[in-house]
C-alpha cells in the first residue's frame, strides 16, 4: 500500500518502535467504510416486538478469594508513567467491595433466538487507548457495526486483534487524537486485542448477530433487556474463570432474575440447569 512519512513529536526510542510497528500494521491493517451496517440476524425473519419483550437481569459472584491483579510495570514508556498517573493493575479481576461481586463478565443469548431480524444498530462502541490502557476492558457489539477505535495518549500505540472466525488486522496509531472504524464480519465470543507497543494492554470484545448481550459491573449486576417470550441458553464469560450457562424460559413481559456464580480457584465450564 502507499506509504507517507509521519512526523511524530516523541522520545527517539519510541520513533525506533513507532517505526517498526507502524510498518507491520500496515501489512495486515483493515479500515472499513462508513457505509451502513446490514441488518444482523436472520435474513428476513421476523422483528421482536418490544411491547410484549421482557428482560433477563442478574449478578455475578465469585465463590472464594480472587487473586491478585497483576502489577502493571510502565518503565519501557516514559509517557505511559505520566499519564497513567499512580500505580497500575491489570483488570482480570473486577472484584466489588464486597469481594463477592465480579465484574469485566461477558453475559449473553448463546442459543434459542429462532427466527429473527435485528435493525442495523445506530450506535458505535468504542475502545480508547488512554492512559496506556485499553477502555473498556470488556465489551460487546454486532456483527456489522461499526467500532471506533480511538488513541487518547501522546505515545505510540497500535491496536491487534487476534480473532479465529473474523479478519485478523494490526493497526499502529502514532500520533494523539487518531481514529479509525473497523467491522467484524462473523459472530464470534471473544475477540483479543492486544498492543505490540506496551505488553501490558489487553482488551476482549463479544461479536454477536444479534443485541442481547451485556457486560456486569463491578457490582456484578447486568441487564439483557427487550427479550422476545422463549427459551433461551444464558452464557457468562470470563478472560480467566471461564464460562456459566443457565436455561431461563421467559413469558411475555416477564422479567427474570439469574445468578452466575464463578469459582475463584480456576477455570470451569458449567451448565446450571
Amino acid at each position: 500500500m502507499p506509504r507517507r512519512n509521519v512526523w511524530v513529536s516523541v522520545p527517539s526510542w519510541t520513533m525506533v518502535v513507532a517505526l517498526a510497528v507502524a510498518t507491520a500494521a500496515c501489512g495486515g491493517s483493515k479500515e472499513t467504510s462508513s457505509e451502513p451496517s446490514a441488518p444482523a440476524g436472520t435474513p428476513g425473519g421476523e422483528k421482536v416486538d418490544k411491547s410484549t419483550a421482557g428482560s433477563v437481569t442478574g449478578t455475578v459472584t465469585l465463590d472464594g478469594t480472587a487473586p491478585k491483579n497483576e502489577a502493571i510495570k510502565m518503565n519501557a514508556d516514559p509517557v505511559c508513567i505520566r499519564e497513567a498517573k499512580g500505580p497500575q493493575f491489570q483488570e482480570t479481576y473486577l472484584v466489588g467491595d464486597d469481594g463477592k461481586s465480579l465484574g469485566n463478565v461477558f453475559v449473553y443469548v448463546k442459543d434459542g433466538l429462532g427466527n429473527y431480524a435485528y435493525d442495523p444498530p445506530t450506535d458505535h462502541p468504542k475502545i480508547d487507548q488512554k492512559e496506556c490502557r485499553y477502555h473498556p476492558h470488556v465489551f460487546g457489539m454486532m456483527v456489522n457495526q461499526q467500532l471506533e477505535i480511538v488513541n487518547s495518549d501522546p505515545t505510540l500505540h497500535n491496536i491487534h486483534a487476534m480473532p479465529k472466525s473474523n479478519q485478523e488486522f494490526n493497526n499502529g496509531q502514532p500520533i494523539q487524537g487518531m481514529k479509525m472504524t473497523h467491522t467484524f464480519t462473523a459472530k464470534e465470543v471473544m475477540v483479543p486485542f492486544k498492543c505490540d507497543v506496551h505488553g501490558w494492554m489487553n482488551a476482549y470484545v463479544g461479536v454477536l448477530d444479534h443485541p442481547y448481550f451485556a457486560t456486569s459491573d463491578k457490582g456484578g449486576k447486568f441487564e439483557i433487556k427487550d427479550l422476545p417470550a422463549g427459551t433461551y441458553t444464558i452464557e457468562a464469560w470470563h478472560e480467566k474463570l471461564g464460562t456459566q450457562e443457565q436455561k431461563v424460559t421467559l413469558a411475555a413481559k416477564e422479567a427474570k432474575e439469574v445468578t452466575f456464580t464463578f469459582k475463584a480457584a480456576g477455570p470451569t465450564t458449567t451448565n446450571n440447569n
